[in-house]
């Protein structure tokens, strides 16, 4: 069964997950030209960009684990999951600045320092662009596979500070944030668990 199932996802080009990727901004899009962003549609938008980021990093962070628990490998899309998820956050960021800010540095400044759930979410972003500037091949040879693997690790504190960013944006009785902050951390557990089981397998191997 699973080899059946990885079978037949050797067989979808990596160029899909991009073509379903940009689903999500081409409706953006068409809801920004007919009116379908509701009352307020700065914050549709960032709204929209970020928790679309957001999705598309927990796919990417669930590829592993998926791995190691199912067998199921969807490790060729993991590249197109955290780049995409990038191509999310960073208009997400944007809108804010231009839409919502104004260019406004100063006020920007001054937010960012009252209002934790921008601070996580500036930091985070921060993160994430080595991570998105370093994924590719290229990278890779340049910074060497064991620093290139390093620097991506950044993944983990960016995720959790994503999660902490859309905790802290929303109103308490709001449960979507909250459900996903606990499944980013439930993933990074689990990869946690997994490596301890695999650490303790090769020690017990040696023995």
């Amino acid at each position: 069964m699973i080899a059946a199932i990885n079978d037949i996802l050797r067989r979808i080009p990596v160029p899909v997950i991009w073509l379903a990727g940009a689903l999500p901004f081409a409706l953006l899009l068409w809801d920004t030209f007919t009116g379908g962003l509701g009352a307020d549609p700065i914050q549709s938008i960032e709204h929209r960009l970020g928790r679309t980021a957001l999705y598309l990093l927990v796919a990417g962070l669930a590829v592993t684990p998926l791995l190691r628990v199912t067998g199921i490998s969807l490790m060729r899309f993991r590249r197109a999951l955290g780049v995409l998820c990038f191509a999310y956050a960073l208009p997400h960021v944007l809108a804010w600045i231009v839409m919502d800010m104004g260019f406004l540095w100063a006020q920007m400044g001054r937010d960012i320092i009252k209002r934790p759930y921008l601070l996580f979410g500036m930091l985070a972003f921060a993160m994430l662009l080595p991570l998105a500037i370093t994924s590719n091949n290229l990278s890779i040879r340049r910074l060497g596979g064991q620093s290139w693997r390093k620097l991506h690790k950044l993944v983990y504190p960016a995720a959790i500070l994503i999660g902490m960013h859309w905790v802290w944006a929303v109103k308490v009785n709001e449960r979507e944030p909250f459900f996903w902050l606990a499944v980013i951390l439930a993933i990074l557990a689990s990869r946690f668990v997994i490596r301890r089981r695999v650490a303790w397998k090769r020690v017990l191997g040696r023995a």
